[in-house]
This record gives C-alpha cells, sequence and structure tokens, in this order.
C-alpha cells in the first residue's frame, strides 16, 4: 500500500481530496464548542467550513473543549492534526469525501476547567455551543424542570469558583465576563432536544440562581439561547471508518463518516453576534419548534422504534433493522398510525413525506449507524422523544397500541439478553436500574411502568398499561418475532417484503 499522507497543516497540499483553500493560519476564534463529537464535525463544524470557504466567518473559528476524562482520547487525536478532520459522506450510490478545518485549537481538559473557563470569558467568544447528549442537561424527566438535587449540581451551587460541570463552568465565565464589563455569550445547544435553547437556558440560570440570584438575572436578561433543530446522521467511528479514509491516501485518526442529508434550523437570537450560516444551507425561523417536533418525533423516536427490536432480534445496524420485514413493518405502522399524526407540516414538507425522507435515510446501508448507539440511554430518548407522543396520542383518543409495543420491546431488552441468549452489556447510564425493573416485569409487567422517574402517572393510563402488559406478556412467553409478527400483520409483513 502507497505510504498514507499523516493529516496537518503541513500536508493540506498534498491531501488527494478538496481540503480548506483558506488560510487556518489567519483564523480567530469566536466559538467555544463543548464535545467534539463526530455529529460536532459532521454538522455544525461543516457549515462554519463552507462559510470560511467563502472568505467569510474567519473570526469565528472554533475552540474545541471537553469536560470529561475520555475527552482527552479525542483532543489528543485532534492536536496531533492540528484539529482537521476528514468528513466521507457515504450516499447508497456513491462516496465523496473533504477536510475541514474550522477549529484551531482543542482546549486542556482540566480537573479544574480552567481553560475552559478563561476562554469563555474571552470577550472574542461570542458563542459556546454544546453537543453533550439529550440527558446531560440535569432536567427531571417527568416534570421538565430543573434537577437541582443532581449530586453534581450541588456541588457545583456550594462551590461555584471550583464546577464539576460544564454549566458550572459557563456560570463561572459569565460571571467574571459580568465583572469585568463585558458582555454575556450566546448559548447554542447543538443537542436532540425538544426547545433545547430553553432548556439549556432553565440549566444555566438555575444553577447561576442557586449561589447568585444577581448573576443569574443578568443571565436570564441579557444572553441568549436560541432553539435549534440539528440532523445528520454520524455514526461511530470505527476501524471501518478509519479504513475508508486509508482507502483515500490518508492517515486520520478521528475521521468521520456521514449521510449527505443536513438540516440545521435556529432562532435568529443571539446577543454578541453570529456567522452567516444560512449563507451555506441552514435556515433562521422563528417557528424552530414546528421543525423540532417533525425530526424529533419521525427521526429520533423513530430511531427508538428500531433499535430495542434489532437489539433483540441481533440486528447489528440501523439499515440491517430496516432491511428485516417485520422491523421495518413495525417502523412503518408505528409511523402512520401513531407518530405522524401527532406532527404538524413545515414549509416545504408534510409529516408523510418527511417520514417517507427517513425511510430511505435509515436504510442506507453505507451507514454502519450500530443499533447498540441508537439504543444507548434509553432513558433520556424514550422520556424524551416517544412517551410525548404517547401522551398526546392518549390525550387526542388515538392509538396507542404500537408505542405500547415499542416500550414493551425497550423493558425487554432492558432485561439484559437477546432471543439468541448472548448478554447485551450495559447501555445506559440508569441500566443497573432498568435492569432490575425489567426483570422484575417479566412476572409483572406493571413493575416497569412504575418507574415514576420514567412514566410519572402512565401506568394508570388503562389504555397505555394494559396494552404494554399483554405485549410484554407476550414477548416474554411467545417472543420478539411472533410478536411483532401479530402486530405487523401478514398483509404488511407482505408489503415491507416479507414472505
Amino acid at each position: 500500500m502507497t505510504d498514507l499522507i499523516p493529516l496537518s497543516n503541513k500536508t493540506l497540499d498534498r491531501i488527494p481530496i478538496p481540503h480548506p483553500t483558506y488560510d487556518r493560519s489567519q483564523l480567530t476564534p469566536g466559538i467555544v464548542h463543548i464535545g467534539v463529537g463526530n455529529f460536532h464535525r459532521a454538522h455544525q463544524a461543516w457549515y462554519l467550513h463552507r462559510l470560511m470557504e467563502q472568505g467569510r466567518a474567519h473570526d469565528w473559528a472554533i475552540l474545541g473543549a471537553g469536560v470529561r476524562p475520555y475527552d482527552a482520547a479525542m483532543r489528543e487525536r485532534l492536536l496531533a492534526q492540528d484539529c482537521l478532520t476528514t468528513l466521507i459522506a457515504l450516499d447508497p450510490g456513491s462516496v465523496s469525501a473533504e477536510v475541514i478545518g474550522p477549529m484551531i485549537d482543542y482546549l486542556p481538559i482540566e480537573e479544574d476547567h480552567g481553560a475552559l473557563i478563561a476562554a469563555m470569558a474571552d470577550p472574542a467568544t461570542r458563542i459556546v455551543a454544546l453537543t453533550v447528549t439529550e440527558s446531560g442537561y440535569f432536567v427531571d424527566p417527568v416534570t421538565k424542570g430543573f434537577d437541582e438535587a443532581n449530586p453534581e449540581i450541588q456541588h457545583d451551587a456550594a462551590h461555584p469558583d471550583a464546577p464539576r460541570t460544564a454549566f458550572g463552568a459557563m456560570v463561572k465565565a459569565l460571571r467574571l465576563r459580568r465583572a469585568a464589563g463585558i458582555g454575556p455569550f450566546t448559548g447554542l445547544s447543538c443537542d436532540n432536544l425538544q426547545g433545547n435553547g430553553a432548556i439549556l437556558r432553565q440549566t444555566v440560570v438555575s444553577l447561576a440562581r442557586l449561589s447568585d440570584l444577581e448573576l443569574a438575572e443578568w443571565i436570564d436578561a441579557m444572553g441568549s439561547f436560541p432553539n435549534s433543530m440539528v440532523d445528520c446522521i454520524a455514526p461511530a467511528t470505527g476501524p471501518t471508518e478509519r479504513a475508508l479514509c486509508a482507502d483515500l491516501g490518508i492517515a486520520d485518526a478521528a475521521p468521520v463518516t456521514h449521510e449527505t442529508f443536513r438540516q440545521w434550523v435556529i432562532e435568529d437570537d443571539f446577543c454578541a453576534g453570529r456567522p452567516d450560516w444560512d449563507k451555506v444551507g441552514a435556515t433562521f425561523s422563528d417557528d424552530v419548534h414546528a421543525y423540532e417536533t417533525m425530526k424529533i418525533r419521525i427521526l429520533n423516536a423513530g430511531h427508538q422504534v428500531l433499535a430495542n427490536a434489532g437489539e433483540l432480534l441481533g440486528l447489528e445496524t440501523i439499515a440491517d433493522c430496516m432491511a428485516d420485514p417485520l422491523v421495518r413493518g413495525l417502523f412503518a405502522r408505528v409511523q402512520a398510525e401513531e407518530i405522524t399524526p401527532t406532527v404538524h407540516p413545515v414549509p416545504g414538507t408534510t409529516p408523510q413525506a418527511y417520514a417517507e425522507l427517513i425511510t430511505a435515510r435509515f436504510a442506507n446501508p453505507r451507514i454502519v449507524d450500530t443499533t447498540r448507539r441508537v439504543a444507548f440511554d434509553g432513558s433520556a430518548r424514550h422520556t424524551g422523544f416517544v412517551l410525548p407522543i404517547l401522551r398526546d396520542q392518549l390525550a387526542r383518543g388515538g392509538s396507542v397500541t404500537g408505542l405500547a409495543l415499542v416500550e414493551a420491546l425497550w423493558a425487554r431488552m432492558c432485561a439484559g439478553h437477546r432471543e439468541d441468549g448472548s448478554e447485551i452489556a450495559a447501555n445506559d447510564p440508569a441500566w443497573d436500574e432498568l435492569n432490575a425493573a425489567a426483570l422484575a416485569a417479566r412476572d409483572r409487567p406493571m413493575a416497569w411502568l412504575e418507574q415514576a422517574r420514567l412514566y410519572g402517572d402512565l401506568k394508570d393510563q388503562p389504555a397505555f398499561a394494559e396494552a404494554f402488559a399483554g405485549w410484554l406478556q407476550a414477548l416474554w412467553t411467545e417472543g420478539t418475532t411472533a410478536a411483532l409478527t401479530r402486530y405487523v400483520g401478514p398483509d404488511q409483513r407482505a408489503a415491507q417484503g416479507g414472505g
């Protein structure tokens, strides 16, 4: 094999695929991004790269940041290649790639978050953006209020100058800015949460209120926390993805594969300015909520419809789930009968058309998105994505038969073994609790719904609770295939390509 070209500023002119034409040495930072994963680099960083290619936004470069010890490995990999990233777009019929370079540094990961706080307190920083997962915002899953009883929050409230969380670091940086006569930065959540900006505001302001009421009022009055809807499937990187990069002749320790579809809808509410992301395909809208609802319900909840069934049946990827007639049939029927009826159209598309688009995206065999990754942190994803739909269906007197099956599949998966007897390794921050409830629910299904932090009063809703109990008993006594066959039915199964 020809020697691979190591990715770095010095080798950019040798890279055989499109790469930055702007002078990276002249970029200056304007954004601190906490949580530098694959999605951020395939999505927000890509939009900024496109602007920089147009000669714009050269004072908006990204400083990467992490707040957990495991972020150190990504920092080391990216710094070794000057924070450059190879993006590989995988369409069913083609592969294309480019190198992007809007990130210019990755801040040291320190126990006291000193470098991160200093960067956020710098007046050059005008946006602090985050991708820290749906469960990372300290939100009570039932009340949706701020979880101030969390031990990490209690620590940051008692020790505001020595915070442990990203939000505690943000509060300290904002306090330093206020003391220096500098206005606040914009807090921009890029996580899959309904009203993610409002949730970020709630977390930051509520945490500040626990130690400094005047600071909290200043942040709330002067700061900006725009809601946004983000969308691009970017699977985890492993040997297969690195091999794809090597096939291009490039040695990249942290390449990203992604689908060709991207969407970013943002409220235009930035207290300290912003890049012109709309010049490169992003949409600024006053009605982000409608876009969020469509995407979170059809795509994100749709992922949960697939992933637990896929895990139980040993289907390794989302594309494998879509190739399975029963699982695809489950997805199609739940979408048509119980999810899309709760979604309103947005400019340019209908819920039904969007569901067809998602079906095609999920079925893309080149996107190696594992069922395990999609099923991760179900306690946040079911409460955030699936249960709001279920509650809406109950309120409108609609069917919840399919959603009850989806919840039963999750409960059965959390028992920790597949249909073939193989182990399902712990896959949730609350796995021990979920596993205990799942095992208890084998004989008494209500043991699962009695997890009040997840289900609230849903155990008292007969239309759901009775359907759930019936499906969970069927999954244990008859098996996943039989339960899915009963739900999908022979007609629908044949329509999805089954026998």
